[in-house]
């Protein structure tokens, strides 16, 4: 066994308590549930020392995952992603963590390694998911390596590459002319035509327990104390919000104390739903139309956590940003050629972003600065700058200078 310490699952609007140990999608109120666990019981117990020996990745923190039987992990070799200091920003106080060394890529591989790792332990045989690519990808290697059935639904003008490897590696896969929150409805809609269960963004309990390892593992990396700001690229925003519930676990078992970062979303101007609400005082964002941005993980109109979100912001001193495309891929080919760091056009807004947040004011130089690159940007397209060389003619050596 795991020594999983969860106990139930709560609503997030009314606080409704829900049984954990069977199959959830949302709460009786509509609303996303959240994994709660008995930190009373681990606090003087969880220590920095629990954690010696364990293998790295994210099942090292297994008492505060929601998977009690250890036979139903589905692992493709998880490990701690790195953190890169960038050297020509910030004098050394800003780093990126490299979400991009996960397996298939992309944090993704967090939220859906241990939400397809319960759907197991709960007996489910099918499941479905929207994606603008890469929870795709994480979706169909995990459910294959579960020995889950897996059906995929993304826009039509989702990278080749993300759906070719959800193909390759098990899933079946739909493009849709339509954006992210279209392929939801259709997922929502065969749900009891298909008998799958829907694994989309903050739709089942687990996803975002996967991916509030970022926050364990970023704390332990940083000697347990956590940094003064986190950039992060928000589209669906289930990592900031799981961060954000990590934080208050890890205060509550002792392994941290009140200290918490500024959490900042990052998001393109072309798609900002949470930025427009963030700035109006609003408590939802509604839907972004005719969203548009080739960083299309955060390509997401709508949110269903979007109040989750906007309330991590709020109670962090935080705010939201928006970046245009330009910036972004501005950002992309700086940190690539003087930091030999190859982003993911959505972990090249965050950079934009914090470029942009330093220039009016709303970050210091001091600061120490967490920026999250998403995924890997071998994924992407990039643009080609290489020339060509005739080996049969004179070469002027001169030109290469």
């Amino acid at each position: 066994m795991t020594a999983s310490h969860i106990t139930h699952l709560e609503c997030t609007t009314t606080g409704e308590k829900v049984e954990a140990g069977t199959l959830h999608n949302l709460s009786p109120a509509g609303s996303p549930l959240f994994a709660r666990y008995n930190l009373d019981a681990l606090k003087g117990r969880l220590t920095p020392d629990s954690f010696a020996g364990r293998d790295a990745g994210f099942w090292r923190y297994r008492e505060l995952l929601p998977v009690r039987d250890a036979a139903n992990i589905a692992s493709l070799g998880e490990v701690f992603t790195p953190l890169v200091p960038l050297r020509g920003i910030g004098s050394g106080t800003v780093v990126v963590k490299d979400e991009g060394r996960l397996p298939t890529g992309s944090f993704k591989a967090r939220g859906l390694g241990v939400a397809i790792s319960m759907a197991k332990e709960l007996g489910v045989t099918r499941i479905a998911i929207p994606t603008n690519g890469n929870a795709g990808a994480a979706t169909a290697a995990y459910a294959t390596r579960a020995g889950i059935e897996s059906y995929v639904f993304c826009p039509d003008d989702t990278p080749q590459t993300n759906v070719r490897e959800t193909a390759l590696q098990g899933g079946k896969v739909w493009r849709v002319n339509g954006m992210i929150d279209d392929c939801g409805k259709i997922v929502h809609q065969g749900e009891e035509a298909m008998g799958w269960f829907n694994v989309a963004t903050l739709r089942e309990p687990y996803r975002v327990e996967g991916k509030k390892t970022m926050g364990f593992e970023l704390a332990e990396q940083l000697g347990w104390e956590l940094p003064d700001a986190i950039f992060y690229p928000t589209g669906g925003g289930t990592g900031l919000i799981g961060m954000w519930k990590a934080f208050d676990e890890l205060e509550a078992v002792g392994l941290i104390g009140p200290k918490r970062p500024r959490m900042i979303a990052v998001q393109a101007a072309g798609c900002a739903p949470i930025v427009r609400a963030f700035a109006a005082g609003e408590d939802r964002a509604e839907r972004w139309e005719n969203a548009s941005t080739a960083a299309a993980g955060i390509r997401v109109p709508a949110a269903i956590g979007d109040f989750l979100i906007l309330r991590a912001l709020r109670e962090s001193g935080g705010f939201a940003i928006a970046v245009e495309e330009e910036e972004i891929f501005d950002a992309r080919a700086r940190i690539a050629g003087e930091e030999g760091l190859l982003l993911c056009p959505e972990g090249a807004a965050p950079v934009a972003a914090y470029l942009k947040a330093l220039e009016n004011g709303l970050i210091g130089k001091d600061e120490r600065t967490i920026i999250f690159n998403c995924g890997n940007g071998l994924k992407y397209p990039m643009p080609d700058h290489s020339r060509t060389l005739d080996m049969h003619a004179p070469i002027d050596w001169e030109s290469f200078a």
